[in-house]
């Protein structure tokens, strides 16, 4: 492949310097070529969606769908096997499906119900400003900024920061009004 594909000689120059006769040398250059192109295409399954795709945008609206319903199934379903979920600064992490479940519902059962998101972007990955619906008003206070890590048609990564003060760096509103 090398010496027909990209140094550019002629079928027969290659089945010459290599000894071999023209109809091995095309066998071998079409199943490299199919080769490269599988792994290729194995490689592009991989890779994450383009910022703002529609591969992106229906990946992180399942995201969002779920959060603002606080299914914890249906956001676990959206994360690779090995998903890691942080909160930096705090020196906690939690791996995997089971892992990272455990702590959703926990999160949900003490604050009582579901968080409302606004997108956003972070680094240029997509993130979410996030709002506790305020039980005495009507309105929903800033809680924490969401970043996402996509790998694939799946997240791998959660990063979660408990500092509403960085909404104003990224457009994100004071207060959501309560529906």
């Amino acid at each position: 492949m090398v010496l027909g594909d990209v140094l550019g000689f002629r079928t027969a120059e290659v089945a010459e310097m290599l000894d071999a006769g023209e109809v091995s040398v095309k066998g071998a250059l079409q199943r490299a070529r199919a080769t490269l192109r599988a792994r290729l295409s194995a490689a592009d399954r991989e890779r994450p969606p383009q910022p703002n795709s529609a591969r992106e945008r229906q990946l992180v609206g399942r995201f969002a769908d779920a959060v603002e319903s606080g299914a914890v199934d249906a956001i676990v379903a959206v994360l690779t096997d090995d998903a890691l979920l942080t909160m930096p600064p705090l020196p906690l992490e939690y791996q995997g499906y089971e892992a990272i479940a455990a702590f959703l519902r926990q999160r949900e059962a003490a604050r009582g119900r579901p968080l409302r998101v606004v997108p956003t972007r972070a680094n240029t990955q997509p993130a979410f400003g996030c709002y506790l619906p305020d039980a005495h008003a009507a309105i929903a206070r800033p809680y924490g900024l969401i970043v996402l890590t996509l790998e694939a048609d799946a997240i791998a990564a959660i990063t979660w920061f408990a500092d509403t003060g960085l909404f104003r760096y990224f457009g994100l509103p004071r207060t959501l009004p309560n529906p």
